[in-house]
C-alpha cells in the first residue's frame, strides 16, 4: 500500500528534497566530481570553474546542506571533499548513486586543466619553501616529528618485510638523505628521488660522507618523470607536503613492481596550523582512514600499522601498502 505523502516525517522528506535539489545543477555535478579524490578551498574551486567566490560559495552552501560535502580546516583556511554515503540512513542509497554516476562523468578540458593549474601553484609553494630553507630542514623536521622520532619503527615494519637479495627501494623525498644509509644497508640499489635541488644536494653530501656507492640520486618529479621502479618505496613526511595526496599515492603503486611495498611514515591529522608556515606543510596530517581509503582506490593492499605519540601533540602513523603479486598492469 502506498502512504501519503504527509505520512513521511518531515525531516526524512527534507533530506531527500535537499539531495535531489543539489543534484540537479549540472556545476556540482562538476564540483562532485573534482572532489573524487581530491580537497579544495572555496577560493580554488572558483578558479576552477571560473565563477565568482559567492556564486561557488553558494553552490557549496547547497551541497553541503545535503550532506554531499563535508569541510575540514586546514590552519585559516577550510577545504571542501566529498562525504561518503551512508546507505542505511535515509536518502543513502541516492546519494551512493548519485555519486557512482557522477563519477563516470568526464570533467571538461578546460576544467580539467585549472585543476591542474591549482595543483601546481600549491607543488609550487611547497618547492620555493624546501629552496628557500633547505638549510634549516633538520631544525624544521624536529619542531614536529624528526627522523630519530619515528626510524627504529620504521625499520621495525621495514625488517618484517621479505625482500630477496636482488631487491631494490625508491625513496621519494629524501630529505636530507638521513633515512638513505638504512636503505643501502638492506637493499642492492637505492633509489633518492627529489624534485629540490636543494635538498638533492644535502643528501648528496651525507652520501658522499657515508660512501653510499649503491644509492643514486635523481633531480626528478616522483609523480610525473620518474622512470624507475621498486621492491620497495619509502615515502618519510613527504605525503603533507604534496599538492594531491590522493593522486600521488596513484602514481606511486605505478611505480611499485607487482608484489612490490610501499611505506609511508605520515602525521595523523592535527590542528597545529602553525606548521604551514614554520614546515611548509600544505596539509594537517591525515585520518588513518583516508590513506587506507586512497591506497585501496589505487589498488593496494593494506598491510601492517604502527602509531607512535609524541610529547608536542603529534602523532605518527608508519603504514604498509602492497600492490598484489599479480598486478602487472599499469594503472
Amino acid at each position: 500500500m502506498n502512504l501519503p505523502a504527509s505520512a513521511l516525517e518531515p525531516d526524512q522528506s527534507d533530506e531527500l528534497a535537499a539531495l535531489c535539489k543539489a543534484g540537479g545543477d549540472p556545476l556540482r555535478l562538476n564540483v562532485l566530481r573534482a572532489l573524487f579524490n581530491d580537497s579544495f578551498g572555496v577560493l580554488e574551486l572558483a578558479q576552477i570553474f571560473a565563477i565568482g567566490q559567492s556564486g561557488m560559495s553558494h553552490h557549496l552552501k547547497v551541497l553541503a546542506q545535503a550532506n554531499l560535502v563535508a569541510t575540514r580546516r586546514e590552519g585559516n583556511a577550510i577545504f571542501y571533499r566529498r562525504a561518503l554515503p551512508h546507505t542505511e540512513r535515509t536518502g543513502g542509497k541516492l546519494h551512493a548513486a548519485l555519486l557512482e554516476e557522477v563519477d563516470g562523468l568526464c570533467l571538461p578540458d578546460d576544467i580539467q586543466a585549472r585543476i591542474g593549474l591549482v595543483h601546481r601553484q600549491r607543488a609550487n609553494a611547497s618547492q620555493d619553501f624546501f629552496a628557500r630553507t633547505a638549510q634549516k630542514f633538520r631544525a624544521q623536521q624536529d619542531l614536529i616529528a624528526g627522523l630519530p622520532q619515528y626510524r627504529d619503527s620504521l625499520l621495525s615494519l621495514l625488517d618484517k618485510l621479505s625482500f630477496d637479495c636482488a631487491a631494490t627501494a625508491v625513496e621519494v623525498g629524501p630529505g636530507d638523505g638521513g633515512f638513505l644509509p638504512d636503505l643501502a644497508q638492506r637493499f642492492v640499489h637505492v633509489t633518492g628521488l627529489d624534485n629540490s635541488p636543494a635538498m638533492l644536494d644535502l643528501a648528496r653530501s651525507l652520501c658522499k660522507q657515508k660512501a653510499l656507492h649503491n644509492v643514486e640520486l635523481k633531480l626528478a618529479d616522483a609523480l610525473s618523470d620518474a622512470n624507475v621502479q621498486g621492491d620497495c618505496i619509502v615515502l618519510n613526511m613527504v605525503l603533507h607536503h604534496l599538492a594531491a595526496p590522493a593522486e600521488a599515492l596513484k602514481q606511486l603503486a605505478n611505480l611499485l613492481k607487482p608484489g612490490a611495498s610501499l611505506l609511508v611514515t605520515e602525521l595523523c591529522s592535527h590542528d597545529q596550523s602553525w606548521a604551514r608556515e614554520a614546515c611548509g606543510d600544505l596539509w594537517l596530517g591525515f585520518e588513518q582512514e583516508d590513506l587506507a581509503r586512497w591506497a585501496i582506490a589505487a589498488g593496494l593492499v593494506p598491510g601492517e600499522s604502527l602509531y607512535i605519540g609524541l610529547r608536542n601533540g603529534f602523532q605518527i602513523q608508519v603504514r604498509h601498502f602492497q600492490r598484489p603479486a599479480g598486478d602487472t598492469h599499469h594503472r
